[in-house]
C-alpha cells in the first residue's frame, strides 16, 4: 500500500513539473470550483424545491386514485 502511495506521489510531482500538467491542474481546479458552487446552490434551493415536488407527487397520487375528483 505504501509503495502505491509513493508511486502516486511521484507521478503527481512529475505532472506538476510539466507545463501541460499545469494546464490540466487549472482545468481540474476550475471544474472543482464549479462543482462546489453547483452543490452549494442546489443545497440552498433544496428547501424551496422539496415542497413543490411533494405537491406534484400528491397531485399524481390523487389523479391515479381518483381522490381529487
Amino acid at each position: 500500500m505504501r509503495l502505491v502511495t509513493l508511486q502516486l506521489v511521484f507521478q503527481l510531482q512529475r505532472i506538476l513539473r510539466l507545463e501541460d500538467g499545469q494546464d490540466l491542474i487549472q482545468y481540474v481546479l476550475l471544474a472543482f470550483l464549479i462543482a462546489c458552487g453547483a452543490v452549494a446552490a442546489i443545497g440552498h434551493m433544496g428547501g424551496g424545491i422539496e415542497p413543490a415536488f411533494s405537491n406534484i407527487a400528491q397531485e399524481f397520487t390523487n389523479a391515479v386514485t381518483g381522490a381529487g375528483s
